[in-house]
């Protein structure tokens, strides 16, 4: 006999809640005691919904070692979830699958000297989870940090990423990380100005990260729309890197952001 629906998920208190721009928002849940993630994995949240239940799946930003769960999330218009995060308010209920999922992990590359995050929008919140783990700078000689999106006002974890740099597990290994955000849709500040895919074919990524891309030393992560990671994939074959699998190592590891 199956478990009943309530066997596989916990019931948590929403504790904040901050709306950064009409379409992105982030907030924080209680988490339970045995709740354990490794960083880059997912949880799935959900809400009562009549008879039944609503369910979508949200990237982690907390550390593996936080006590809270933190997560950034874009706001679909019209989307069922959306609607209810977008009323959410602290102190509300939310229910949280027990089992986290994913295998955006950079443990399972087996070689490599330098990790390239490249996100569009809520992509980077697996990325903001795994560089506050000591182990990954102690891993990699450098790491670059990429965040795409369409407007200047979408670079909301600006800051977050600055304070690395006093970060009391990770500040010691803060001068590896190349920090680009990438603006599409207006000229910004400090901010490259194409498609992740264009920048990779064009050399400019490699320019803004001040870092030389090679098979040999080289490891992408990719998170973030389907059509972004598609076309960044293609791109990257192209340059003459392949997917990483368990028996046949490569330098590319990616999953669509939720």
């Amino acid at each position: 006999m199956s478990a009943a629906p309530e066997a596989k998920f916990t019931e948590e208190t929403v504790l904040w809640v901050k709306q950064l721009t009409p379409k992105l928002m982030s907030f924080a849940i209680t988490r339970p005691h045995s709740y354990r993630f490794s960083a880059g994995q997912f949880s799935r949240l959900g809400f009562r919904d009549g008879a039944g239940y609503i369910w979508r799946a949200y990237s982690i930003v907390s550390a593996e070692y936080a006590d809270t769960l933190e997560y950034f999330v874009i706001l679909i218009e019209n989307g069922a979830m959306s609607q209810r995060l977008a009323q959410m308010q602290a102190g509300q209920s939310i229910l949280l699958d027990k089992t986290a999922f994913g295998f955006l992990l950079p443990g399972r590359f087996t070689d490599g000297e330098d990790l390239i995050m490249l996100s569009t929008g809520s992509g980077i919140a697996p990325f903001l989870s795994m560089l506050q783990q000591p182990q990954l700078w102690e891993r990699f000689q450098h790491i670059g940090l990429v965040h795409s999106v369409s407007y200047a006002n979408e670079l909301v974890f600006n800051q977050r990423v600055e304070e690395f740099h006093q970060h009391p597990l990770v500040a010691e290994y803060a001068h590896k990380l190349s920090w680009q955000p990438v603006v599409t849709r207006e000229e910004t500040n400090g901010a490259l100005n194409q498609r992740l895919p264009e920048l990779l074919h064009n050399g400019s990524l490699a320019q803004g990260l001040n870092l030389a891309f090679s098979p040999q030393r080289t490891r992408f992560m990719l998170c973030g729309n389907p059509a972004m990671v598609a076309d960044t994939f293609k791109t990257l074959l192209n340059m003459g890197y392949s997917m990483h699998r368990n028996k046949l190592p490569g330098q590319i590891i990616m999953e669509n952001g939720f």
